[in-house]
């Protein structure tokens, strides 16, 4: 905590104003002006008007001072500050109230923030920055009189106390400036490591991910020493520290599975946003190769010794371990076929697709939102959440891909792309392109670099 004090001083100009009017005449008052000592209540009429708010002191004080001080001025007030951050399962009135604000002042507080709806009580995340300002009463009591909340990256909430005891609540927004950042690294650990070790933030490593989902996996097929790039719009504020990152306008992996980059495109006929290879083809497929993040695969396609029931078998499917509650998303566009409790497969969805294409997911915990049989979902959708229901030994998300009636190597799938861009939207994305590639130049990428992109759309042909 720190501790100011305050004292305001008397103000000249409210001096210069203090002109009595008394029994019909004028009195001004001593010892305020240089003029006559000697006071007339007859009306005279002066040879110039003095200088407005122009004072000349005296060395002794005035009685008009002396009568301000003793019954009008400011009385000193003694400030603290006090700082703090949202805690884990903390609600906004927990962690004001920590601070030293009486639970009177806490809800007064807060009231016009909800009023408002300046802040999402349901959205709040551990870390939110607040400081609160005390006024320190005669009796050693605090009370409240200001708060700031760092709301998001880019505004904050400041709470003032209002002279009759209410609270009053304002949005201040920081001034943000558009940039772009680049990020260049070569992997050691992990993409996630290395691109949050240059700057990058989570939100990026999610988009770059998902843009690569089709074609990589992620857990397996990332090695040390592949290479990748991020080309990513930022914002800033007026001294040039990152507030907030925006879309990831460029993505590239280098590796020994892979050697693909793409640009973000909004194609002009349906405004639709995808990413493309520079041959103009889409990085989306028709089925993502994973439909789970952050996951082990625990065990693969083909014949195994059952672990529960004993006999030699086919998996028809893919395991993945991860933790109860991993969102497990749609492989692709569709229909739901079922969405229930499926004998030994525990809580079950199949999903039925074009071309004869099927996913199924098995040994759920719970379903997604809305998530029931004859409903459409799209590709990425959460469809569920990884459990252990069923006949399973532990938690893990039972994954299996069917064409036409027969299950198949999900792993080994070669997949049909997404869509091929011609003519003049073709054209439009080479303009598009060159300009990224530009931007790319001016953030340090070098030649080798810039033609290994212009490569990489004749390898993702093969």
């Amino acid at each position: 905590m720190s501790t100011d004090t305050e004292k305001p001083g008397v103000s000249a100009a409210y001096h210069a104003a203090v002109a009595v009017s008394v029994a019909g005449g004028v009195a001004v008052v001593g010892g305020l002006f240089t003029a006559s000592d000697a006071v007339t209540a007859t009306p005279t009429v002066v040879a110039a008007a003095p200088k407005p708010l122009e004072i000349e002191r005296v060395s002794a004080i005035s009685p008009i001072e002396q009568w301000y001080t003793a019954d009008f001025a400011v009385p000193e007030r003694t400030l603290t500050r006090a700082e703090g951050v949202l805690k884990r399962r903390d609600t906004l009135a927990d962690m004001i109230t920590r601070l030293g604000a009486s639970p009177a002042d806490t809800y007064r507080a807060l009231k016009p923030v909800y009023k408002k709806e300046l802040l999402d009580p349901r959205r709040l995340r551990p870390g939110l920055e607040t400081e609160l300002t005390f006024e320190e009463l005669e009796d050693g009591s605090l009370s409240l009189v200001g708060m700031t909340l760092r709301a998001e990256d880019d505004h904050s909430l400041i709470v003032d106390r209002l002279s009759d005891g209410s609270f009053d609540a304002t949005r201040l927004d920081t001034k943000l400036f558009p940039a772009h950042k680049r990020i260049s690294e070569t992997i050691e650990t992990t993409i996630y490591q290395a691109a949050l070790s240059a700057g990058a933030r989570d939100q990026q490593v999610v988009d770059f991910a998902q843009v690569f989902a089709y074609d990589i996996d992620f857990q397996r097929e990332i090695h040390p020493g592949d290479t990748f790039e991020m080309v990513y719009e930022a914002f800033v504020d007026e001294r040039g520290n990152p507030v907030r990152a925006g879309e990831l306008i460029y993505a590239a992996l280098d590796g020994k599975a892979t050697t693909k980059g793409f640009y973000r495109f909004e194609t002009p006929d349906d405004g639709v946003s995808d990413y493309y290879a520079s041959n103009g083809e889409s990085a989306t497929k028709f089925l993502m190769k994973t439909p789970i993040n952050g996951a082990r695969l625990s065990s693969s396609f083909g014949y195994r010794r059952h672990p529960i029931s004993g006999y030699n078998r086919l998996h028809k499917g893919t395991d993945f371990a991860a933790p109860t509650g991993t969102p497990v998303y749609a492989a692709g566009h569709g229909v739901i076929e079922r969405s229930s409790r499926f004998g030994g497969y525990g809580h079950y969805v199949r999903i039925r697709h074009a071309n004869g294409y099927q996913t199924a997911y098995a040994h759920l915990s719970r379903y997604g939102a809305g998530i029931k049989s004859g409903r459409r979902v799209r590709q990425g959708q959460v469809i569920g959440y990884v459990g252990s229901t069923g006949a399973s030994t532990g938690p893990h998300l039972h994954y299996e891909v069917i064409k036409n009636g027969k299950h198949v190597n999900a792993m080994r799938l070669k997949l049909p792309t997404g869509r091929k861009l011609g003519g003049p939207i073709l054209e439009a994305f080479d303009l598009h392109r060159a300009g990224v590639d530009q931007l790319r130049a001016d953030l340090g990428a070098g030649p080798e670099e810039l033609e290994t992109a212009a490569l990489r759309g004749a390898i993702a042909l093969q």
